[in-house]
């Protein structure tokens, strides 16, 4: 946010200080958010892996660029009032990528961004075959994140991927590094069971920042609710795929529908009534706008 009105870091951390917990759905694109914020979710996720998804019709295996996923993150910020905690993957190499990574998420008005700790290129948080750079380059990222910052309400979120290469004590000690180094978040990518999860909550809770779980349905990670998650010391919990699941299935159930018969009016109680998704575009208001810029115009 611009202006004389708090930054969406700020808005975002002022959640953190209202709510036991924060939800985020995950988005792929600047509809999915529209979609998410006219659902009453106070912020949104957008997801790496649902931009390389919708975007590019692939999976999450970094074949988006920083060009790519940045303008998405503008796209959202754009299209939303609420605060957008953007996926960074790995920002893009080494530190000097890590800058202008940075500084272009943050022109494109983000509340947090989420650097991890993998290889380039990376690979979806819940696949086999991940590669993590050592501590010393992590660290090297997140030093370049927070000196490039303009803003230092812009919440740097550190992802470590380390359970699933080399065990969940790795993937602690390295969570704890990386609070050491400044991050304001920290992220545990792919606990495999309850008593993981725990253990997460309460040995990173020294650390006093606030932690991200990750709800990936058919992943590694058992599901829960937020409000049991944060029971469990957990504070911002993201569904990052939630969506893109729900329409993935609605939108093929409703095309067999449509080639067998060629007829979309036995699907009409299903979709959305089209002046309805023009209200959540906004088109009301565009039209009123323009409509006054009109009436002030002389002649």
């Amino acid at each position: 946010m611009s202006g004389h009105g708090p930054s969406a870091g700020q808005r975002f951390q002022t959640l953190l200080d209202e709510q036991d917990v924060v939800v985020c759905p995950g988005a792929m694109n600047a509809l999915f958010a529209r979609l998410i914020e006219a659902s009453g979710f106070p912020a949104v996720y957008l997801s790496g892996a649902g931009v390389a998804n919708g975007l590019l019709g692939q999976a999450d295996v970094g074949l988006t660029t920083l060009t790519e996923l940045s303008q998405a993150a503008a796209n959202t910020c754009a299209a939303v009032s609420v605060p957008v905690f953007a996926d960074a993957d790995t920002g893009f190499g080494g530190p000097a990528n890590v800058e202008r990574t940075v500084a272009l998420y943050e022109r494109a008005g983000v509340a947090a961004i989420q650097l991890e700790d993998q290889v380039v290129p990376k690979r979806c948080g819940h696949f086999e075959g991940k590669e993590v750079v050592s501590v010393r380059e992590m660290v090297a990222r997140l030093r370049a994140a927070q000196a490039s910052r303009a803003d230092s309400s812009l919440m740097i979120v550190a992802r470590t991927d380390a359970r699933s290469v080399s065990g969940l004590d790795e993937a602690l000690e390295r969570a704890r590094a990386y609070a050491d180094a400044g991050a304001d978040s920290l992220f545990v990518e792919s606990p495999t069971s309850d008593e993981e999860l725990e253990r997460v909550g309460s040995e990173l809770a020294s650390t006093g920042l606030p932690l991200v779980a990750n709800m990936v349905e058919g992943g590694k990670t058992p599901l829960h609710s937020a409000s049991e998650l944060a029971s469990l010391g957990f504070r911002i919990v993201i569904f990052p795929g939630f969506l893109t699941r729900l329409t993935v299935k609605a939108a093929l159930d409703g095309l067999a529908t449509l080639r067998a018969g060629g007829d979309s009016r036995p699907l009409l109680d299903q979709l959305m009534p089209f002046v309805s998704v023009q209200e959540i575009l906004g088109l009301p208001e565009l039209t009123t706008r323009v409509a006054d810029y009109d009436a002030a115009t002389p002649g």
